[in-house]
């Protein structure tokens, strides 16, 4: 399971992210996700500890604490949602009839 950090200031970068999770245990992995026609951070990104007991106290610590001049929101990541075969034109109905 990955945990969820938003409100990132666009500063941030994966070292970094990095040393902050690691006070409260060992850092499998982090990611920081870029917009693809800017390549800018965009202002989230996803860390994943080695157990379950050191994400819980990464949430518990992080959570509403102030980096970077922000406050962050720390969670449980959700499941990445599937967009189905055309991606976001899933409720244009004229899009499906013309093509």
């Amino acid at each position: 399971m990955s945990i969820y950090v938003g409100n990132l200031s666009y500063e941030v970068t994966e070292e970094s992210l990095n040393a902050v999770f690691a006070e409260y245990g060992s850092v499998k992995r982090v990611q920081l996700p870029t917009d693809r026609e800017t390549g800018r951070m965009r202002g989230f990104g996803f860390v994943e500890m080695g157990t379950d007991a050191e994400e819980t106290a990464a949430i518990d610590a992080l959570d509403g604490a102030e980096w970077m001049g922000r406050d962050l929101k720390v969670n449980k990541a959700k499941p990445k949602e599937s967009r189905g075969s055309f991606g976001g034109n899933r409720g244009n109905s004229n899009f499906r009839n013309r093509y």
